[in-house]
């Protein structure tokens, strides 16, 4: 059976943060069973659609999945297993923010079958995580790291985000050297990004808060690179660190132009070379569900990306990974050679150093500081080929 990812967004938050720009909602915990059943209604007719595939992985996103009642979560990962089998090593990834979920709610979402733990830890600093507006304390961190692996979580991953503004370095190592203190067996690093219409932006426009220094942000993600390599972890995506045999399956469907659904609130898909889109709201998803009885999809979009963005989307994606990919790969997905399609911007980022083009077409440790940069680079060129090419 042909393989299918699922991310089953959960939008539900106690407080959205001023950094967030995710489709995120505040105060709509009454909505939570009703979404869960408009959840389970989803993907029940998106199995009429796609018929037989084989989930192997889902990943609870959002917003806080962890504040979700674990019965729930079991409905869930129950309807998409009767839509689709879970595969027998399949990964079930659940978000949770430290505080809110105590031992015995853990130990309940391990027997829902959720198997692997991703823990919003974002800093080990008080003042730090004021500012992020997080609502947990530093203390709380460690307390339900302990409470998860104790409910028997085997893989555990931490968050964390550097780059804030006046940020010393030697903070920012010390959130580091925290976390590892902990042992766990992924570790996902995030440089803050002022996102427009967020609080955040608003305060930096404001001239109320600085913004986040590039360089500094650049200098603090080299040590971690080597810091993170001297204590055995896998660098294998720009922002993504693994014990060995932990790194996460879902995240690589993302990053290998694999198939996934997206059941949920304002979720997106990619299934057979399109891109869905869902309706946002939740009240708005729920009343979609609840009223489209012979089809039960809110969807919002969907579309197949153009060529350019095709090319663009692929090169994006694969480049965040550490190992690349072979450039007969390109040709095999898109008929053309990889120098045919981005030549120029390609040479020019391996004369500076950014990019290794054999045996692998890879970014340089170097390269993968300015990953945006060069993928802009790449969706420019493509962009003015096809203009040219009408003409």
């Amino acid at each position: 059976m042909k393989p299918l990812a699922v991310y089953v967004h959960i939008p539900f938050c106690t407080v959205k943060c001023g950094y967030c720009d995710f489709n995120t909602y505040a105060g709509m915990d009454a909505l939570k069973p009703s979404y869960r059943d408009a959840v389970v209604a989803e993907a029940a007719a998106w199995s009429q659609t796609l018929g037989e595939r084989l989930t192997t992985s889902i990943a609870f996103g959002g917003g806080t999945p962890g504040e979700v009642a674990a019965r729930d979560i079991a409905a869930i990962i129950d309807a998409v297993g009767r839509a689709w089998p879970l595969a027998a090593d399949a990964e079930v990834s659940l978000e949770a923010n430290p505080g809110t979920s105590d031992p015995a709610h853990f130990a309940r979402l391990r027997a829902a079958g959720v198997t692997r733990l991703s823990l919003g830890a974002q800093s080990f600093d008080a003042a730090e995580l004021r500012f992020l507006d997080r609502i947990h304390s530093p203390q709380a961190i460690a307390a339900s790291y302990r409470a998860a692996r104790d409910a028997g979580f085997a893989s555990i991953s931490l968050d964390l985000i550097y780059g804030l503004p006046g940020q010393e370095p030697n903070a920012w190592q010390a959130n580091v050297r925290e976390a590892l203190a902990l042992g766990p067996d992924h570790l996902s690093l995030y440089a803050l990004t002022v996102e427009p219409g967020t609080p955040l932006a608003i305060h930096v426009e404001s001239g109320q808060v600085a913004p986040p220094d590039p360089d500094v942000a650049a200098d603090m993600y080299e040590w971690s690179v080597a810091e993170l390599a001297r204590s055995g972890f896998e660098h294998y995506e720009i922002s993504n660190w693994a014990r060995p045999g932990h790194r996460s399956m879902h995240n690589q469907v993302y990053w290998t132009d694999r198939d996934y659904l997206g059941p949920g609130a304002g979720a997106h898909g990619y299934i057979d070379g399109m891109r869905v889109e869902n309706i946002a709201h939740p009240r708005r998803y729920i009343a979609r569900e609840r009223a489209l009885t012979g089809d039960g999809r809110a969807i919002a979009a969907m579309y197949r990306p153009d060529d350019v963005m095709a090319r663009s989307d692929w090169l994006t994606s694969r480049l965040r990974l550490l190992d690349g990919f072979e450039a007969a790969e390109f040709e095999a997905r898109f008929g053309t050679t990889i120098e045919a399609a981005v030549g120029e911007p390609l040479q020019a980022a391996a004369e500076a150093g950014l990019m290794d083009l054999s045996p692998r077409v890879r970014l340089t440790e170097r390269g993968c500081l300015l990953h945006g940069e060069i993928a802009a680079r790449f969706l420019a060129h493509l962009e003015r080929t096809a203009v040219a090419r009408r003409r």
